[in-house]
């Protein structure tokens, strides 16, 4: 009998443990599970997060190629037009000038002026030097000074009385014509056979011309005023 119950005790025991761990078993795969689902949650949570961030660095690099590109444009568009500006103004004779070139020295005839019929004949006249001027601009000069006067569009070369003014301003003998262009062509122009200066020559007139690598021209001084004059809107024809 003790026997027998005690077979009966042991089993009962051995269900009773059975039990257990089976109920332990599967609270165990259930807690395994749920920390899987909750981990492949956190990591997609994660990845998901990861792939905004880095969408968002796309986008955000995208945007900055974009607004690098413009301020190239804009930068390389400031630099155009500052170079249009600064060619306008070298043009106007606004800005002073350097380069190779020719200076042109002239004064009046060395001959005893009271010994000649008509001295005037044996000065240097604003004709001279306006005739001169034209043959430097046709010979390619590209900035032109008279005594330090800078020579521009608005620019009169012009007799007042005994006295020659360029841009209103008076000047007198010596005359230096300072010319910036080609060297040889600019000398070829105002050296032409039968030209100006060969009849300044002809007078007695002092001429020295001389080429120099690097001849300096100052900018326009006075000032310009357009009491009638306005700008005129062109519009495209229409095709």
């Amino acid at each position: 009998m003790r026997s027998k119950g005690a077979q009966i005790s042991i089993a009962l025991v051995c269900l009773i443990l059975g039990i257990m761990l089976a109920v332990q078993f599967r609270t165990t795969a259930s807690i395994e599970a749920n920390q899987s689902d909750d981990r492949v949650t956190e990591l997609t949570q994660k990845l998901q997060t990861v792939t905004d961030e880095r969408d968002a660095l796309a986008e955000e690099v995208l945007s900055l190629r974009s607004k690098l590109a413009n301020f190239r444009e804009t930068d390389q568009a400031l630099a155009d037009l500052h170079q249009e500006v600064t060619e306008a103004n070298m043009a106007a004779g606004l800005l002073p000038i350097e380069g190779p070139g020719i200076i042109l020295t002239l004064n009046d005839s060395l001959l005893n002026l009271g010994s000649v019929d008509n001295a005037n004949a044996y000065l240097i006249h604003d004709r001279d030097l306006l005739l001169i001027v034209n043959e430097m601009k046709a010979s390619g000069a590209e900035a032109i000074s008279i005594n330090g006067k800078r020579l521009t569009a608005m620019s009169e070369i012009r007799c007042a009385g005994t006295t020659i003014l360029v841009n209103r301003d008076i000047i007198a003998p010596p005359f230096e014509i300072r010319a910036v262009g080609n060297p040889d062509i600019l000398e070829s122009g105002v050296l032409m056979r039968g030209g100006i200066l060969d009849q300044l020559k002809a007078l007695g007139m002092q001429v020295h011309l001389q080429k120099v690598e690097k001849v300096e021209i100052p900018n326009y001084t006075s000032s310009f005023k357009f009491d009638y004059g306005a700008t005129v809107e062109y519009k495209e024809k229409a095709e």
